[in-house]
């Protein structure tokens, strides 16, 4: 099935338009009167104010008739189109809202079987990396070994270091810290693992072929790069693998994943900024049971 990118986009604006006017007044509206209540900006009053902005993005998500009628990858992805970012300035109070596909990228928790650990090893090789990265990513999603047999020297250095699976970016920008400092590694910064990774506790979440990003089909694949990017930059609605016109090698690769061609999770970042101060939120919303997870605060 295909979609002219003009009409898409044509269909995406009608779409989002009412859902980022909802957001701008219910957003705003809450800013105003909490900055009416309070002429001091406290770092406390701050916390407030991202946590109304939460629970209002929330709200509109759940009762949006637009995104309620999300229910393929040609919703999701005309829906996508245009409200991708949402900026708006509300009472002094900057708020940035990106939306996009929460399945576009690769699980790294995912990496704990070694068929799909394999073709990331593969990838890093390519890169000119020491693939020990990939077994410094498996030790911190091995839990708590009585005997100690991991196969590096990572909680050696960093013994309280969370070791069920990964749990967020910062996380994974933690263990890549450990990892640079023990091997120092220049060729690491040949990758961009927030590109390459989302994180998220469920190992059995599937990769959105409709939304995966060049690295993530680089991976899966065990294709060139220049593929890869073609693949991302494709505007068709997939509906089955044979629109992706695989090779027989990238067919056995491709096995080696957990695959779909819709997935309706939305990865929603939100960017709250006054003054001095910033506050980032990060969160999975599930379209189909309106239900958001994976909550991560940084302020």
């Amino acid at each position: 099935m295909k979609v002219k990118a003009t009409s898409k986009r044509a269909i995406a604006l009608l779409i989002t338009v009412f859902f980022i006017m909802l957001i701008s007044l219910s957003v705003g509206v809450g800013l105003k009167y909490m900055n009416e209540g309070s002429k001091s900006i406290s770092e406390e009053h701050f916390m407030f104010q991202s946590r109304v902005v939460l629970e209002d993005v929330l709200q509109i998500l759940k009762t949006s008739q637009e995104l309620t009628q999300v229910v393929s990858a040609v919703e999701l992805s005309t829906f996508l189109l245009t409200s991708e970012v949402i900026p708006f300035e509300s009472n002094g109070v900057q708020v940035i809202i990106k939306l996009s596909s929460a399945r576009s990228k690769i699980n790294p928790n995912t990496l704990k079987d070694i068929k799909p650990l394999n073709s990331f090893k593969n990838y890093l090789i390519k890169r000119g990396i020491n693939p020990i990265y990939a077994s410094f990513l498996l030790d911190t999603m091995s839990g708590n070994k009585e005997d100690q047999t991991y196969q590096t020297e990572i909680f050696n250095q960093d013994p309280i270091m969370f070791r069920d699976y990964i749990s967020s970016i910062k996380h994974l920008e933690a263990i890549n810290t450990l990892y640079v400092n023990t091997y120092h590694d220049s060729n690491f910064q040949n990758i961009d693992t927030s590109e390459i990774f989302y994180t998220s506790k469920d190992r059995n979440s599937s990769i959105d072929l409709n939304f995966a990003r060049a690295a993530t089909y680089e991976i899966i694949l065990g294709c060139d790069t220049l593929r890869a990017e073609e693949l991302s930059l494709d505007e068709r609605v997939l509906e089955s693998l044979d629109d992706l016109a695989l090779s027989e090698e990238e067919k056995i690769n491709i096995a080696n994943f957990q695959t779909s061609f819709y997935e309706p999770y939305l990865d929603v970042n939100i960017e709250i900024i006054q003054k001095d101060q910033n506050a980032k939120i990060r969160f999975e919303y599930n379209i189909k049971s309106q239900k958001g997870s994976h909550f991560v605060f940084e302020v």
